[in-house]
């Protein structure tokens, strides 16, 4: 599997829209094979989503991102867990022992009934790997 975090200076980007850089980490057997990084080049949302989806990312945690690039990476058949904060490593850790999901991942500000419904409905409730 491979997932991607939108990267700013070894945290989560807060804003995906107009993050620059993906840090690529291929999961396997529960555990992290490889790491690199990706620049992204494309700034329309739908140009960027078939950048990442041409890369083989399956998953994208970000922080906040908008609907319409949301909309646009779903479309492409990438799974997105948005609206996400913390330090790479902590978020990384999370996401492999299954505790993505926990409120203190959560941006600030995300946990009113809005925001949350969009969180459960749109991006899934799972993010565990397959």
């Amino acid at each position: 599997m491979l997932i991607a975090i939108a990267n700013w200076q070894g945290c989560i980007s807060p804003v995906f829209d107009v993050s620059g850089c993906l840090c690529l980490i291929e999961i396997d057997r529960g555990g992290e094979v490889r790491r690199k990084s990706m620049l992204l080049k494309r700034r329309d949302p739908f140009g960027r989503a078939r950048e990442v989806a041409e890369a083989g990312i399956e998953l994208l945690i970000c922080g906040a991102i908008s609907h319409v690039f949301e909309t646009a990476l779903i479309s492409a058949g990438i799974r997105v867990a948005g609206f996400m904060c913390g330090d790479l490593e902590t978020v990384l850790d999370a996401f492999l022992k299954g505790r993505l999901t926990d409120s203190r991942f959560l941006m600030p500000g995300c946990c009113g009934k809005r925001h949350g419904y969009r969180f459960q409905h749109h991006r899934g409730r799972n993010f565990k790997q397959r």
